[in-house]
Parts: C-alpha cells; sequence; structure tokens
C-alpha cells in the first residue's frame, strides 16, 4: 500500500503546485494499464526529462568541482553517479519505493524493492519538480539528495569491484557473500547479507533487493579495512 505523498514531499523539501504533476511522477505504468488511464499519465516521460536535467546538473557540479579531472574521468564519474543502483541507493532516503503507485501484478512481484523502478521514479521526481519549479528547484533537490557525499556513494557504487580488488592484491582469495536474513512478505522484502574472506566476516548490509544488500556489505567491509 503506498504512502500519503504529502509525507514524500515534506520529504524532498519542495512543495509542489501542480499537485497531478507530482501524483505522476510516482504513478508506475502498472498502475496506469491497471485502472486504464492514458499512456501519458504514468511517469516514463518525466523519467526521460528527469535523466536528462540529472545529467546536465551532475555534469555541471563535477566540471566546477574537479578543475584537474580529463574527461574520461569525469565521464566515468558522472556514470556511477546516473546509473540505476546509485539513484535506488539515492532513493532509500526518501523511502521512495513506498509513495510509488503500482499495478498489483507489480506490487506481488516485489516492484517497491526493485532498483529499475525505484531509479526511474527518482528520476521523473526530478523531471516533476523541474516542469513544475524550474531549474533551479530541481538542482537543489538534486545537489541534496544524489550529489551529497559523493565521495561515499562512488565507493558504494564500485563496492564490490573495489572489495574484490584489494582482498585479491593479498592472495589468492575472493569474497563469499551470504545472506544471513531474509525478512518480509515477496512483494516487500528485506534483505541481510554478510560478507566473508577466507570464513572471516569482514562486514554487513542491509537492502531491499540481495544485490543492494551485498553492496552495502562490501562497502562496510572496504571501509573495516581501509581502518585497519
Amino acid at each position: 500500500m503506498n504512502r500519503d505523498l504529502r509525507e514524500l514531499e515534506k520529504k524532498t523539501g519542495y512543495e509542489f503546485t501542480d499537485r497531478k504533476l507530482f501524483r505522476r511522477s510516482m504513478t508506475h505504468s502498472s498502475y496506469a494499464n491497471e485502472h486504464k488511464m492514458d499512456k501519458k499519465e504514468c511517469n516514463e516521460r518525466l523519467e526521460f526529462l528527469g535523466d536528462a536535467v540529472l545529467e546536465l546538473v551532475c555534469s555541471d557540479f563535477l566540471f566546477s568541482r574537479y578543475e584537474d579531472k580529463p574527461e574520461g574521468e569525469m565521464t566515468k564519474l558522472r556514470a556511477s553517479i546516473v546509473c540505476e543502483p546509485t539513484l535506488a541507493y539515492c532513493a532509500e532516503e526518501l523511502k521512495l519505493g513506498e509513495y510509488l503507485l503500482l499495478g498489483k501484478g507489480e506490487e506481488m512481484t516485489g516492484g517497491r524493492g526493485r532498483n529499475s523502478i525505484v531509479s526511474d521514479a527518482m528520476e521523473a521526481l526530478i523531471g516533476a519538480i523541474y516542469l513544475d519549479g524550474g531549474f533551479a528547484s530541481a538542482k537543489e533537490f538534486i545537489h541534496r539528495f544524489v550529489l551529497n557525499d559523493i565521495e561515499h556513494k562512488r565507493l558504494f557504487y564500485d563496492s564490490k569491484t573495489i572489495l574484490q580488488e584489494m582482498v585479491q592484491s593479498e592472495g589468492d582469495r575472493s569474497p563469499v557473500y551470504e545472506i544471513i536474513a531474509e525478512a518480509g512478505p515477496d512483494h516487500d522484502k528485506k534483505f541481510e547479507v554478510r560478507v566473508l574472506v577466507e570464513d572471516r566476516e569482514m562486514g554487513r548490509g542491509t537492502g531491499r533487493s540481495k544485490k543492494l544488500a551485498e553492496a552495502m556489505a562490501a562497502y562496510h567491509a572496504i571501509l573495516k579495512l581501509k581502518d585497519m
């Protein structure tokens, strides 16, 4: 069951003038199809727009902040910020999945926790804010919820790869991920994962998907290894 959108609006720090536009940003195509709504009433078009706004704001931020980075490095860093897993991670701060309007089938198969759906909704919300309040409002939202704590987000995005490289640099071994807890109904699962190196637990993570939980576990393992 989706929660009151007024709660989400307060979390964003942005007050919509066009309430229908805000609702549309949280309307998944499965809900629109199920309720026989016009295709334009789902969030796909807003996602398209939000993706472009996000890329521009992100590019401007990186260009200004990293004056010495070449184009190739900035392109790679931007890709790590605007990619699906990182946007889904950013959306967790808003608990965005809890506010989505989903069709019953998508609801029953765990759509609220699916990275692809949540990250698309994050882009749609950016698109809606841009249309409702202009570029400055969208930029403020992106800086607050996407570009904040950027170094840790970059580390999170590459966490499993970085951990693998750190572990293998000290010998022929690899991290092993184990699910240690799984809670909630099928449509609203929460996973807890631990990562082991030679049977030694290095970190734990939780998430709405196994992939997200593993990334969080790897991230915490990296922080632990850096302190050792």
